[in-house]
């Protein structure tokens, strides 16, 4: 019981009497840091490792979301036959070079291109029953075969 309130007290207590006594003042430099937390060297070292993994993990998470932007910012400009980026080359090889597009955004890319595909000619062509590409382009063909051959019998032109 008087070990906890010593402690709970004793500090309190020191630095309100050392602040008042003008005499032994010994300071805030004689402690090390793990004193000071109120740790044992050994926790806080521990502590130290800890918080230097959590950033490298903050670190690598970070890196790897620059990446998936990245990525889809080089996917729209191949799409859109626009120039690359060194900058995004540069940070999708700084996350290991290989990084896949997160689902919802490969999701909603997909989307985008069913979309772009149902609104082209070919892709509403597509789309009407009893259509058959092939018999059409037989077709085409054979009307432009014909159209060479009577064009070959023309003396006009």
């Amino acid at each position: 019981m008087a070990f906890m309130v010593k402690t709970m007290v004793g500090g309190q207590l020191k630095n309100l009497t050392g602040s008042l006594g003008g005499g032994d003042d010994k300071g805030d430099g004689d402690k090390s840091a793990a004193e000071t937390q109120g740790m044992s060297r050994e926790e806080y070292e521990e502590y130290q490792k800890q918080l230097v993994e959590e950033k490298m993990e903050r670190d690598a998470q970070f890196t790897q979301r620059k990446a998936e932007r990245a990525t889809l910012r080089s996917h729209f400009r191949d799409k859109y036959r626009l120039p690359k980026n060194e900058t995004d080359e540069s940070q999708i090889q700084m996350a290991g070079g290989d990084v896949e597009l997160p689902r919802e955004l490969a999701k909603m890319i997909e989307e985008d291109t069913e979309e772009e595909e149902r609104a082209s000619v070919l892709g509403q062509l597509a789309s009407l029953p009893g259509l058959d590409f092939g018999s059409l382009k037989d077709k085409a063909q054979a009307t432009l075969g014909d159209l060479k051959q009577s064009a070959e019998k023309c003396h006009i032109m």
